[in-house]
């Protein structure tokens, strides 16, 4: 099995998209450096969390993952319903919520 980078889930079974590029922070500044792919979906199964580009970044890197992560709902690579808010993207959310 190729490696994959630390942004991803061990229950998440689709490969990195392009190189390491950004770190995610959690509320409480523990994090993962990742590709674009992964950073997104880890940072939309945080609350709280923060993503900053790696020195060596490409351009945007940062931005496109962040606006990724926006669309994705939380553990993304579960099944079932969403029905929570918990379990929304954060668009859906807002969507819903009228915000």
């Amino acid at each position: 099995m190729d490696r994959r980078c630390p942004a991803a889930h061990p229950d998440d079974p689709t490969p990195c998209v392009g190189p390491v590029a950004v770190t995610v922070l959690d509320a409480v500044n523990a994090g993962a450096d990742g590709c674009e792919h992964h950073a997104a979906r880890l940072l939309a199964s945080l609350d709280g969390g923060h993503v900053y580009p790696l020195p060596d970044a490409p351009s945007g890197a940062a931005i496109r993952t962040f606006t990724a992560a926006g669309s994705i709902r939380p553990f993304c690579w579960l099944d079932g319903p969403s029905i929570a808010p918990s379990q929304l993207s954060d668009i859906a959310n807002r969507t819903r919520h009228g915000r």
